[in-house]
């Protein structure tokens, strides 16, 4: 039962840091410039994507799971190291 309690607290300490992620990070500034755009566009183009929001959105998730991986990864070891 421990273990299982363990467990489901390890996942909703991810889910919260990705959802504070979400909250708290941008990856670029709203509204966006027309050298921003371009370059969306450009990087849409080269990629054969259609649509550049469909980009935007993909490195926007990207970016924010590696942030919630990375404080997930620093507090269970902090914790580690507190414990011992």
């Amino acid at each position: 039962m421990a273990t299982l309690a363990r467990r489901a607290f390890k996942v909703a300490l991810f889910v919260c840091l990705f959802v504070l992620s979400v909250r708290y990070i941008r990856p670029y500034p709203f509204p966006m410039t027309e050298r921003h755009l371009a370059a969306w566009w450009r990087a849409s183009d080269w990629l054969g994507i259609g649509d550049p929001e469909d980009l935007i959105f993909v490195a926007w998730v990207t970016i924010e799971l590696l942030v919630a991986v990375l404080a997930y990864v620093a507090i269970m070891k902090l914790w580690r190291y507190c414990r011992s």
